[in-house]
């Protein structure tokens, strides 16, 4: 028994962190309350356990009375005598009791308490460990997987990687060594789960973090993400020191601080400009290649409008009109794209014709259809983004209104 104790002891300071000091009061108490329900029912019990040895000492414990009423609790006076030199009424005798005869079932009362304590004390250890790393780079290899999820070995936790906080371009195998963001840690029944991501834009800036000392000393800020995880990420950059050019710093000689960061993102495009507060200049270079003209700022409605040429439209969209969303994101502005009037009808004429196609759909009101247009959706291709209903609460309706706009419009497409 004291072998297996001591073997118990070397194996929870080493493999758990829990150390004997710890760990002999909750086996003590475990056996002190196993024993008081068992074969020592009634009897008030201490326990000691050495923790060089790992002897275990159990003494019943007896109240000196002068008239024993009850056998288990009392001793009378006179046979108190025999186990301390004179007693008095009330006092405390102590009269050891062999730990075998402890019983079997206290035994495994026993190890069920202390299975359960070393379980959710190693979960708190985990969460003490990890709270602190919330939204940061944590780096680990794939333990297994779990239908679309990963499941990430840290060392002495395990983490997941839900499919959902992958890229489309991250393909990863058992045995895989992972870089990912501690997204956060989630109560659950089972205890602390920590989760990952690598879809998260700030997985991006700690990333970045890493790549240029300047971001990491202050130096350079990172001012704005806007993010589509395998795509294409936009970053707005800017410091206080007129002599360093942030951009030029996160660039690196020859393209080599960006390049580590997009080979790590599997060639995800990087996008990094400088910030400014004027909303123009930062449109002008967060939509490059294209050229934007006549444009209009209205404060007011926090949206920018302005047009291009017919060559640069599909340059100033994107696929699937990503290089506009993450335009409007990094901005923080709508923005509603057209082209050059000379090029195309009259705009105004242009508008109308748009409200007409969303006014035709059954369900879509005239209010609703001039909302569309004037939120900067001209065309039924919009509806054909993933995150359509999430662009559409962005553009100002609420999400009842949004619901309705999508069923509608699919309906009219016949996709309902």
């Amino acid at each position: 028994m004291n072998n297996e104790i001591i073997s118990v002891f070397e194996y929870m300071e080493k493999e758990k962190g829990i150390s004997r000091h710890d760990l002999i009061p909750v086996i003590c108490t475990a056996i002190k309350t196993a024993s008081e329900r068992g074969v020592n029912a009634g009897q008030e019990i201490k326990v000691e356990i050495d923790p060089k040895s790992g002897d275990i000492k159990a003494w019943a414990l007896k109240t000196v009375v002068d008239s024993v009423s009850d056998q288990l609790r009392e001793i009378h006076i006179k046979k108190a005598e025999l186990y301390k030199a004179n007693p008095k009424i009330g006092d405390v005798i102590e009269q050891e009791i062999s730990p075998s005869s402890l019983g079997r079932i206290a035994a495994q009362m026993v190890q069920q308490t202390v299975t359960q304590w070393v379980s959710n004390r190693t979960k708190e250890q985990l969460y003490e460990e990890y709270k602190d790393k919330v939204g940061l780079i944590v780096s680990g290899e794939i333990h297994r997987r779990e239908r679309r999820d990963f499941i990430v070995s840290l060392g002495k936790a395990e983490a997941t990687l839900p499919g959902r906080e992958c890229s489309r371009t991250d393909e990863f195998q058992v045995g895989d060594h992972i870089t990912a963001l501690l997204q956060r840690i989630d109560t659950t029944t089972r205890g602390p789960e920590i989760i990952l991501s690598r879809t998260d834009p700030n997985f991006v800036r700690r990333m970045l973090e890493r790549e240029v000392t300047e971001i990491a000393d202050g130096s350079v800020k990172i001012v704005a993400i806007a993010r589509d995880a395998g795509n294409r990420t936009k970053i707005a950059v800017d410091t206080d020191d007129p002599k360093i050019d942030p951009v030029g710093a996160c660039v690196g000689a020859r393209g080599a601080r960006v390049r580590n960061l997009v080979k790590e993102l599997n060639n995800e495009k990087i996008d990094i400009i400088r910030y400014s507060e004027d909303p123009e200049t930062m449109l002008r270079d967060a939509i490059k290649p294209a050229i934007p003209r006549n444009i209009a700022i209205d404060p007011e409605n926090h949206s920018i409008y302005f047009e291009v040429s017919d060559d640069d439209m599909a340059t100033a969209l994107g696929r699937r009109g990503q290089n506009a969303k993450l335009t409007s994101k990094l901005l923080g502005w709508r923005l509603q794209i057209d082209k050059l009037a000379a090029q195309t009808t009259h705009i105004d004429a242009k508008k109308d014709a748009a409200v007409s196609v969303f006014a035709n759909i059954p369900g879509i009101t005239e209010d609703f259809a001039s909302r569309l247009v004037s939120a900067g959706f001209t065309d039924l291709q919009f509806f054909d983004e993933e995150n359509i209903t999430e662009d559409l609460c962005e553009a100002g309706f609420s999400p009842e209104e949004a619901k309705i706009i999508v069923e509608c419009v699919e309906a009219a497409r016949g996709k309902a």
